[in-house]
């Protein structure tokens, strides 16, 4: 039978067999099934700086896993290979169990913890929530690097193991976020309730003649303030990927002016990829 999948804005109505826009979902015997779980595409332990995290566990690093599918279509993605990917994707398959445990056996290298990064983890939301509990019973720490694209219902089935979030808030505007196949209410919706939760950072990749005005980054810094005034947030760089290698990189002095006009509202600013 057919069957709207729960997980995020898009509400795919799936025939039996069918998978939804992310590639990592499919209508499996009436109900919506990741079709990714505990198949990794990505396994690297990280300075937590690259999440980026600037004011959560500074000069630690993370194990940093990562998986297949995206339920957004940014064209300037940089890890398109994996997040455009379906099941077909060359994949590890690691239980949480053996994933918890290789965090645990890097403690002694400095590892904090797992992040659940590099394509959309919270599409695969099960073996997200699954591998944090354990992370947890571990004594270590879970960082979650996302879109912020999924309902509420869904990020409730995680926030209880999360210790910190890096969310990527692509812009300012309801039209822009329709270009990349994605809704901003649910994205802001996403971000109070994460940030009353745990650790939150943002980040903005500065797109040419998209997200680029002093006066947008003001509105993105305001309403940051509202929810949290100390939200660090990450102002960072384009350069030409995928479906937008004919774009010039963003000017450098773009991004510094950005990130000033969103210093007059925020205390806690940093730039990359600079």
């Amino acid at each position: 039978m057919e069957i709207i999948c729960p997980v995020c804005m898009h509400h795919c109505r799936l025939q039996p067999g069918q998978a939804g826009r992310c590639r990592a979902r499919a209508n499996a015997d009436g109900e919506s099934r990741s079709l990714s779980y505990a198949r990794l595409t990505s396994l690297a332990l990280d300075p937590i700086e690259k999440k980026p995290l600037a004011m959560y566990e500074p000069g630690s690093l993370i194990l940093s896993a990562g998986s297949f599918g995206c339920n957004l279509n940014c064209p300037f993605c940089q890890n398109y290979e994996i997040s455009m990917c379906n099941e077909t994707c060359d994949t590890v398959y690691l239980t949480p169990e053996e994933l918890a445990g290789k965090a645990a056996e890097l403690k002694k290298k400095g590892n904090i913890g797992v992040a659940f990064t590099y394509n959309e983890p919270m599409i695969g939301y099960e073996y997200v929530r699954d591998t944090a509990r354990l992370v947890r019973g571990e004594g270590m720490k879970n960082v979650v690097v996302t879109n912020g694209s999924v309902t509420q219902a869904i990020l409730e089935e995680v926030l209880p193991f999360v210790d910190a979030m890096n969310i990527d808030l692509k812009g300012f505007s309801e039209e822009y976020y329709r270009k990349l196949g994605g809704d901003l209410e649910t994205v802001k919706q996403f971000i109070r309730r994460a940030a009353a939760s745990c650790h939150v950072e943002l980040t903005v990749l500065v797109v040419p003649g998209e997200n680029d005005t002093p006066e947008e980054m003001k509105k993105l810094a305001s309403w940051t303030a509202e929810v949290d005034r100390e939200i660090p947030l990450h102002v960072t760089r384009f350069f030409p990927r995928w479906k937008m290698t004919d774009m010039p990189p963003t000017k450098v002095r773009t991004v510094y002016e950005l990130a000033e006009a969103a210093r007059e509202i925020l205390p806690h600013v940093f730039t990359g990829n600079c």
